[in-house]
């Protein structure tokens, strides 16, 4: 664990807040013992709710290096990644999380992450936005053309 990279996404924390640009989070991704790839938060200021300071960075490091995944790569974020986030991460491959500050530190100046850590673990129909099934068999074709592609590109 190196403190300057942690120091740096604390930096871009504080440093967004005073911009206006988004919320108070920041990241780094780090490979090799250098700084790849920063991100802030950017929600309102572009109106997008995927717009989190792990998700720019992540985007941001996978498009100046042509690549999907990031092996070999550490991220690190100045709060604990939210569950998109974290989904993302591992999509990444990344392979290590550093974080500065918890879910619950967020949660009490408005941010509510564990709101949907708790509604992942819920039934479907319980839900605060229900989720209903529907047309799965109808939907499985495009699995059997993935299955089926000889020239497919896993991840």
């Amino acid at each position: 664990m190196d403190q300057p990279f942690m120091a740096r996404a604390i930096q871009l924390s504080i440093e967004n807040v005073h911009s206006d640009r988004g919320g108070p989070f920041g990241a780094v991704i780090v490979k090799d013992g250098s700084i790849i790839a920063e991100g802030t938060n950017q929600v309102t200021s572009t109106h997008d709710p995927t717009a989190h300071a792990e998700m720019i960075a992540i985007r941001q490091a996978c498009r100046n290096h042509s690549v999907f995944q990031l092996p070999g790569c550490e991220i690190y974020t100045s709060c604990e990644p939210c569950p998109m986030c974290l989904g993302a991460i591992y999509w990444a491959h990344l392979s290590r999380i550093y974080f500065a500050t918890h879910a619950t530190d967020a949660s009490t100046v408005g941010f509510d992450d564990l709101l949907i850590y708790r509604e992942i673990t819920q039934p479907y129909s319980t839900r605060r936005i229900p989720m209903i099934q529907m047309m799965r068999e109808e939907a499985l074709a495009a699995f059997r053309a993935w299955e089926e592609k000889p020239n497919k590109i896993s991840y």
